[in-house]
């Protein structure tokens, strides 16, 4: 338990270090492919959310997920890849393929939807190759290219507000 608290300080700072190098620059692509990373500790309503994007214009193929558990119940089938702390190492590298497979899939809208910093989540969408990224402004700033002032729950305001400035930006 303890050196768990001790995992998630050392990666958040080296996460934290690494987004002082990142570029801000968003191309000016049209948005087809959007990957979305959920912590479903505080949000279970995954394909809720996934149906107002798809009111909004997104097909659903084209709609990749993967969703952060803090634990994992075994003999439990799940929809969505899944991460948990076990899968991040004390560098903030995620061991899993299935991350690693989304990591390096090149998105045109990557959707952080979560509203507190735990280390797996932020190392996962810094890692990410997603050309604009949105997330909630709760979260360090400098991890999304687009802040949304809610709260996860909220998710109908989230992608309302979300839709309203990608019509604005030219993305869709």
């Amino acid at each position: 338990m303890f050196l768990n608290h001790i995992k998630e300080f050392i990666t958040k700072k080296i996460v934290k270090n690494s987004l002082s190098n990142v570029n801000n620059s968003s191309s000016d692509i049209l948005i087809k492919k959007v990957g979305i990373i959920f912590d479903e500790t505080y949000f279970y309503e995954k394909s809720d959310l996934i149906k107002e994007l798809t009111k909004n214009g997104i097909k659903e193929e084209d709609c990749s997920v993967l969703v952060f558990k803090n634990r994992l119940k075994k003999n439990t089938v799940y929809d969505y890849p899944h991460f948990t702390y076990k899968n991040l190492d004390w560098n903030g590298h995620i061991s899993k393929k299935e991350v690693k497979d989304f990591i390096n899939q090149p998105f045109d809208l990557l959707i952080n939807y979560y509203d507190t910093e735990k280390a797996a989540l932020m190392a996962v969408s810094s890692q990410s190759k997603s050309n604009f990224k949105v997330g909630f402004s709760t979260v360090d700033k400098r991890l999304n290219h687009f802040m949304i002032t809610t709260n996860a729950e909220n998710y109908k305001v989230f992608i309302e507000e979300l839709f309203k400035y990608l019509k604005i930006l030219n993305k869709i």
